[in-house]
């Protein structure tokens, strides 16, 4: 195992070594310079945490490389959420509107969902959809889904243990 010290050289000659192409690179993928630094500074935090196997440059630069395209794409996700909470608030009288405080914890929780739902097998997510937002039952799920109605329970309870560690993880009860 290698010392914390060897770990902040590494990772040190790493930010060294390849920040400046990263940052080329993360500004081509968003089609945005201004938000790359931020992404080059998140990549990083997570190299701190899963240290670069490869020593050959093109290893280390595939590994930084997929470590930023999984937080450009969890950059765009968000993004996409917020336009939609923030497409619903603008529908709601203003005498309605949450506070920007509760508007932030509100963005956060469905970021969070939609992360989880995400993380879920298909035919998962596509149950647990339509019998919590659409109040299908679950006979009319296994016939859309064309599967029995006993694996469309089992897909529930899957989908149902991925909410409640959501809910353990959202109270401070579970830490990653």
């Amino acid at each position: 195992m290698s010392s914390p010290h060897a770990l902040d050289h590494s990772v040190h000659r790493l930010y060294l070594q390849h920040s400046p192409w990263l940052l080329r690179f993360l500004g081509r993928r968003l089609g945005n310079r201004m938000d790359a630094p931020d992404l080059l500074h998140d990549t990083f935090m997570r190299v701190l945490g899963r240290p670069c196997l490869s020593t050959d440059e093109a290893g280390e630069r595939s590994f930084l490389a997929a470590i930023a395209s999984g937080l450009c794409i969890d950059r765009w996700r968000r993004q996409e959420v917020e336009r939609a909470y923030l497409a619903v608030l603008a529908n709601q009288p203003i005498a309605v509107q949450p506070s920007p405080e509760h508007s932030a914890l509100v963005l956060e929780t469905l970021v969070e969902v939609d992360a989880m739902l995400a993380s879920l097998p298909m035919k998962v997510r596509e149950a647990f959809i339509l019998a919590q937002l659409d109040g299908m039952p679950y006979h009319q799920i296994s016939e859309r889904l064309g599967v029995s109605e006993r694996m469309v329970k089992k897909y529930m309870a899957q989908a149902f243990v991925h909410c409640a560690v959501l809910g353990a993880e959202l109270d401070g009860v579970l830490v990653e």
